[in-house]
């Protein structure tokens, strides 16, 4: 695997480091880092805890970030191992909205199944602001055991019991830029940090040069930390666990409209 300058190690300690701050922190740097470049439309801090400055007349109907574009019609496929088992996850942007604090969202089904068996269905719903940034939402999560609904845990709405929009991707992504993907306290508090731009991967759907990499990571899981590598133009090309239990998806497949 190919890294920015710091090695595998370093990144992880990094990462756990800003983990433990990511309860009061929005848009701040990385650990050791210089301070990133905010979006104009940026989560910020307060006394009170975590704010979004959300302006309605700031958002646009087309998500089109080259990192993370959505375009209704557009149906992705990933295969890997989650839980010990094989995983097959069919990830459909709709042509559907969902209005979330006054702000059409665009609907993406994510359908997880194991071997035809259902094993979770998600609706999320994004949005992208005037300066290209994109956001989240909120999600509808439903988990199956033996063909039924055993869970809905992980579901939460922007503006419902306190819960707050992040960014996922922005604009103008930087090395050691990091951001609050979501915040619903105690169930939702997914956080990631931007670690090179020069990735290359591979992946059923092709070889990759310059992709994207980040880690996740959330205080409610500090043992566990995820790599994500996004392509331009392309989207989210490989997930994998860079701590805490075995799991990896990659991009098989891209239908278009």
């Amino acid at each position: 695997m190919r890294w920015s300058p710091l090695g595998p190690a370093t990144l992880i300690l990094a990462a756990a480091t800003l983990v433990a701050g990511a309860c009061t922190s929005s848009t701040g740097p990385a650990a050791g880092g210089s301070s990133p470049k905010r979006p104009e439309t940026a989560p910020s801090a307060t006394d009170s805890g975590y704010r979004p400055v959300i302006d309605r007349a700031n958002f646009v109907s087309t998500i089109d970030n080259p990192f993370f574009p959505l375009k209704p019609g557009t149906t992705f496929v990933y295969e890997g191992v989650k839980d010990g088992d094989s995983q097959r996850d069919e990830v459909v942007v709709t042509r559907r909205t969902k209005v979330v604090l006054g702000i059409p969202c665009v609907v993406v089904e994510d359908t997880a199944t194991h071997g035809g068996t259902l094993l979770e269905k998600t609706e999320d719903w994004y949005t992208q602001d005037a300066n290209g940034n994109v956001w989240y939402f909120g999600e509808d999560t439903a988990e199956y055991e033996n063909g039924k609904l055993a869970s809905t845990e992980g579901s939460w709405q922007a503006g419902v019991d306190g819960a707050q929009p992040g960014i996922v991707m922005p604009a103008h992504p930087n090395v050691t830029d990091s951001f609050r993907q979501e915040y619903y306290p105690g169930q939702a508090e997914d956080t990631f940090w931007i670690v090179s731009l020069a990735q290359s991967v591979t992946v059923p759907f092709g070889h990759f040069d310059d992709a994207l990499l980040s880690l996740e990571f959330t205080r409610l899981e500090p043992k566990v930390i995820d790599e994500k590598e996004y392509v331009r133009g392309v989207g989210l090309v490989r997930e994998s666990a860079a701590a805490g239990p075995k799991e990896v998806a990659e991009l098989v497949s891209v239908t278009r409209p």
